[in-house]
């Protein structure tokens, strides 16, 4: 995963929802059919493309797929 566009694929691929890079800012309540299974389910995938552990507590907190994307790449 390089890049935001190559993160809105991955979402797309592995929840089946249309997420775009349009909305991928938008408020996850904005994102349809989204639920907080789509979130742990992400957050498992993410770890496994990375090799890396991200924060329960952060990517439970955050408001949009874009401030998910910013915790799972390097500062």
């Amino acid at each position: 995963m390089n890049s935001i566009d190559d993160f809105v694929v991955l979402v797309r691929d592995e929840t089946g929802l249309e997420v775009t890079r349009e909305n991928v800012e938008a408020g996850f309540d904005a994102l349809p059919g989204w639920d907080s299974l789509h979130l742990l389910t992400l957050l498992t995938v993410l770890e496994r493309e990375t090799g890396r552990s991200l924060s329960l507590p952060d990517v439970l907190e955050a408001p949009s797929l874009a401030h998910v994307y910013a915790l799972t790449v390097p500062r």
